[in-house]
């Protein structure tokens, strides 16, 4: 954010060290995280249903032109269980099948996730805003869209190729259910070092370009678009830097993400999740699933993931815009 604060004659600036800056971002994060995790874990399991593997069933005998017997060996599909509906069904078939506690499943990894990730991405933001701004030239007093927009796209993907393993584990736990056959990890740590020993360095990367892709646009829909609102809200509205302002900004910003992350996230999703070899790669799994489950298998989990985004971006910027208040004037 640009860290400003209206007056009624002047604008006064909250500034704080980069180091006091990720701490920041990455605690607010982290509390956002661990609010709003068995959304995450729901729209997961939601986004996953449907990528098992065709099964296929023998036609009865037919009576040919000749009157010998033989079996049709065209496949046809079988149908489908659809585990999950919706996402208060979702969530309760899991807690019912599985126990709450399953909701959790990959916290740590989450956290994890969001120390890294967040810090460098929210974090850095401010920072890397201002670099682009000494290049661009653009006017101060206007809202510096391209400005902003480049500094979300460095900061997010930057982000991504530091936290990736965190991911790829996070998904791995949240994906296994109680009844699959798939990989189970008895801890975190275990789950990193199985998946690189199985599947070497190169699995703690599973997804990584599309996931650069997803978050680098999130990036933009979440900081860049609350940065945007936020400052229009101040300037033109006239609201108070307050909650509310906090507020109104937030959810803006969690259902432009929403919208434009929901393609990438499934795709990632299921690219992280797969058995080696399943996909060629991210580009393979998106064609596939889309022959296989056409275009509205990219919004699969939309519901959930728009409740989680929306409130994990609710959560995270009020806290974090809380935490500035105390800790930047300290700094």
């Amino acid at each position: 954010m640009s860290f400003q604060r209206r007056s009624s004659e002047k604008t006064t600036e909250l500034t704080a060290s980069v180091p006091v800056k990720l701490m920041t971002a990455g605690a607010a994060a982290c509390f956002a995280d661990f609010i709003t995790f068995p959304l995450d874990t729901a729209k997961v399991r939601l986004q996953i249903q449907g990528e098992q593997p065709v099964r296929t069933v023998a036609l009865a005998p037919a009576i040919n032109t000749s009157a010998s017997l033989k079996l049709n060996p065209t496949p046809v599909p079988a149908t489908q269980h659809v585990q999950y509906r919706g996402l208060v069904g979702t969530i309760t078939t899991i807690t019912r099948q599985e126990g709450f506690r399953t909701l959790y499943n990959g916290l740590s990894a989450g956290l994890q996730r969001q120390l890294c990730f967040c810090s460098i991405r929210l974090g850095l933001y401010d920072t890397v805003k201002k670099f682009y701004g000494s290049l661009l030239k653009e006017n101060e007093a206007g809202l510096q869209i391209g400005t902003r927009i480049l500094a979300g796209l460095t900061t997010g993907g930057a982000a991504v190729m530091i936290a990736q393993p965190t991911d790829v584990v996070k998904v791995r736990f949240q994906a296994a259910t109680r009844s699959s056959t798939g990989r189970r990890y008895a801890s975190t740590l275990e789950a990193y070092r199985t998946i690189h020993r199985e599947e070497g360095v190169r699995g703690l990367w599973r997804g990584a370009m599309p996931n650069v892709g997803r978050n680098a646009i999130v990036n933009v829909a979440e900081i860049v678009c609350y940065d945007v609102v936020k400052d229009c809200l101040l300037l033109y509205a006239h609201m108070p830097n307050d909650i509310r302002c906090h507020f109104s900004a937030a959810v803006v910003a969690g259902l432009a993400a929403t919208i434009v992350a929901s393609p990438v996230d499934v795709v990632k999703t299921r690219y992280m999740n797969s058995p080696r070899g399943q996909y060629r790669g991210a580009i393979d799994c998106a064609i596939r699933m889309g022959a296989k489950e056409g275009v509205a298998a990219f919004y699969k989990g939309f519901v959930p993931s728009f409740a989680r985004l929306v409130s994990w971006n609710v959560v995270m910027w009020i806290s974090y815009e809380q935490l500035k208040l105390v800790i930047f004037n300290r700094s």
